[in-house]
């Protein structure tokens, strides 16, 4: 997936001063281990500019876009530099920026065929998201591939 995501940094979780002091990889990483996401081989680093760059080798595919969208989704992130590499291989996800009123059954019949489909992005964004019915305008959720077995003709 290597290359800039873009988040919109207005929206998502409020970390205080984030951007104005040296800690600020600190916070990140602290925020991505709240959520309980496994942090080891990856380096979370705050650029000037915005933007935060997630180096070094995460576990797996899944565990790496977790991590990204656990600091993208933070009030002042422009955009994830996605430079890790992944030890245990997956399958890359695609993202989705959330628009006003979009649910997740509406993400998943635009991206399945099914709206029936999305407790499948509800659980391939937990634990950032802890209920199918709070999504918000800016937030960006993986849509994980089911493969062509699994999507509606």
């Amino acid at each position: 997936m290597f290359g800039l995501i873009p988040f919109v940094s207005s929206a998502g979780k409020k970390i205080k001063d984030l951007f104005t002091g040296k800690d600020g990889d600190e916070k990140l990483k602290k925020e991505v281990i709240d959520y309980g996401l496994d942090t080891n081989g990856i380096d979370i680093v705050v650029n000037d500019d915005g933007t935060v760059s997630i180096k070094g080798e995460a576990a797996t595919q899944e565990m790496k876009e977790k991590v990204i969208l656990a600091v993208g989704n933070v009030e002042g992130v422009k955009g994830v530099y996605d430079e890790a590499k992944v030890k245990g291989g997956g399958t890359v996800s695609r993202f989705h920026t959330v628009v006003s009123g979009d649910t997740l059954s509406a993400i998943a019949k635009t991206y399945y065929g099914d709206y029936k489909k999305f407790p499948v992005i509800f659980e391939a964004n937990r634990p950032m998201l802890s209920d199918p019915d709070k999504i918000y305008p800016g937030q960006n959720l993986r849509i994980p591939d089911l493969g062509a077995d699994q999507m509606v003709a």
